[in-house]
């Protein structure tokens, strides 16, 4: 356990949040992640899943509390992993999430996304089996753990707040500033401060009282399942020149075209879809 423990912490510190040893191709694609860590291969809580609204339990939960999304971020730093590009916070107010079907506050750690090689594909959470080009991940810890460490070991340590886009044909403006600095990140490893930064709202989007939720894992290595899973029904817009700048990103080998994990058997989990209504 205590060595499972180390390797997790190591691989998600390593470039904020992912293991290096791991790639969406060839040997070191998902389909040979299990051979190195176990969860990946043999877990019952994996992620990411196909969401069938048919099968989902309708439930309504206590509303989702957002603190400091509606303030403009005073700087974050952007960085190419050579898995992703990941945003994190280095300067200002930390973002924290609260209620719904979380038991506790949970604060921001950092934002992520998924991708694939056209506008037809890329996400990794699918919603009655269709697949979105982008998939923004929002990783939070919670905080009666202490620390980001401690809580991504126990089981409802972490919250992943999930957004899908849709490709459109104008520009989102919300998007101009960061799209503009993908452009300085392209090589693995690169990374740029950006300071004054949109708010959380307008990255995302405030129509977030409809959603799915579940138990799940990590969708990258070591695919911990310590995860609360929160999918928006909401999209948010991209225009495909705006989508593209994700393509043009490089990866360990070449172009990082697509960066999705195939869906996971749900086995006996149940998703819940909350409905204030």
């Amino acid at each position: 356990m205590l060595l499972g423990s180390a390797i997790f912490v190591m691989c998600f510190f390593a470039d904020l949040g992912f293991c290096q040893d791991f790639g969406y191709d060839g040997t070191i694609g998902p389909n040979f992640w299990g051979e190195r860590y176990q969860n990946c291969g043999h877990g019952k809580l994996q992620s990411p899943i196909d969401i069938e609204e048919t099968d989902v339990i309708v439930q309504k939960f206590p509303p989702l509390i957002f603190k400091n999304f509606d303030e403009p971020l005073e700087s974050v730093h952007l960085k190419n992993n050579g898995h992703t590009v990941v945003v994190s916070i280095s300067g200002g107010a930390v973002p924290s999430i609260s209620g719904g079907p979380l038991a506790g506050t949970y604060n921001f750690s950092q934002l992520h996304f998924h991708w694939g090689k056209t506008d037809e594909e890329g996400s990794e959470n699918l919603i009655n089996n269709q697949s979105f080009p982008l998939e923004l991940h929002m990783v939070m810890f919670k905080t009666d753990h202490g620390s980001f460490a401690e809580a991504a070991n126990e089981t409802d340590g972490l919250a992943v707040l999930s957004f899908l886009y849709i490709a459109t044909s104008e520009d989102n403006e919300n998007y101009e500033q960061f799209a503009e600095q993908l452009l300085l990140v392209q090589d693995v490893g690169s990374s740029v401060d950006i300071n004054g930064f949109v708010s959380l709202d307008d990255f995302t989007t405030t129509d977030r009282n409809h959603y799915f939720t579940y138990r799940g894992s990590l969708t990258t290595p070591p695919c911990s399942e310590v995860v609360i899973w929160i999918e928006f029904k909401n999209t948010i817009k991209l225009s495909h020149n705006q989508l593209q700048e994700f393509r043009e990103l490089s990866g360990q080998e070449g172009k990082l075209e697509h960066n999705f994990r195939p869906i996971q058997p749900l086995h006996d989990r149940v998703v819940y879809m909350n409905s204030p209504e």
